[in-house]
């Protein structure tokens, strides 16, 4: 016990102050911008990317609900237009904000009124995160692992997601919003509906990743959807692959923020 004491004295308080105070962004790798007074529109870049996620329609965009932020396209680039940003503030309430082209819907129908999916409005309001404890339920819909490693880091010293009042349950009955990742294999959209349909209201849906955004590198493959809105009512969409915790702090905190007075 005194060696623990001792520990505690020696390190003092790792957990960070963001969002309170802003994060040293100097090792993260953000979203990709381009110079338009470099960029030759070569199409290099868009041949490269693994994820289909540059757009060359005018002028070089990026859909970054596909993004990988793998940051190819930077290295490729011949005139080097293109750089890694250090943001990582990305999340958005509406998937087409996220976006350099238009989001042509193609398969984006909810299964069933069964499925009670079809009233999906939240009926109450989180007053805020530090009024009520909120559940979240991490849901794994195929994915390759890398942003559920993410989502285990909130729960770490160093990140804390509890010291807003928000803790991970182990029942979507208890849950209050669903931590959604992967593109949304087949085989796990009927556990993914009924994990929806058991989750009492008030509930949000976050997609984490540029997976459960669009599909990401899954994309219109035969096995996936493109992503958790075609299934769910998505709240936030949360890119990158995978998006650091800070990103998922800050995408957790605009779903709350878009119910809830804080």
């Amino acid at each position: 016990m005194h060696n623990i004491i001792k520990k505690y004295l020696q390190h003092g308080i790792v957990t960070i102050d963001y969002p309170k105070k802003p994060v040293n962004t100097e090792f993260i790798t953000g979203k990709p911008v381009v110079d338009d007074n470099k960029c030759k529109k070569c199409g290099d870049c868009v041949k490269r990317c693994p994820s289909s996620a540059i757009s060359l329609k005018g002028k070089i965009g990026f859909n970054l609900d596909n993004c990988l932020f793998c940051s190819l396209c930077a290295d490729i680039c011949p005139v080097q237009a293109i750089s890694m940003s250090h943001d990582f503030e990305l999340s958005k309430k509406k998937r087409e904000d996220l976006r350099a082209e238009p989001l042509i819907i193609e398969d984006r129908k909810l299964p069933s009124q069964d499925y009670e999916l079809l009233g999906s409005n939240l009926k109450e309001k989180i007053n805020s995160y530090f009024g009520r404890s909120l559940g979240i339920r991490e849901v794994d819909a195929g994915s390759c692992n890398g942003c559920d490693n993410e989502i285990n880091a909130l729960n770490s010293p160093y990140n804390d997601l509890e010291r807003f009042g928000m803790h991970f349950v182990a029942s979507p009955r208890h849950a209050d919003m669903l931590l959604v990742t992967g593109p949304a294999a087949r085989n796990m959209e009927l556990a993914l509906i009924k994990t929806y349909n058991a989750t009492p209201e008030p509930k949000l849906v976050v997609a984490v990743g540029a997976c459960a955004c669009s599909g990401g590198i899954f994309k219109d493959s035969y096995s996936t959807r493109n992503g958790i809105d075609c299934i769910l009512p998505v709240d936030v969409y949360i890119p990158g692959c995978p998006p650091r915790p800070q990103a998922l702090i800050y995408g957790i905190l605009m779903a709350i923020e878009s119910i809830g007075k804080v």
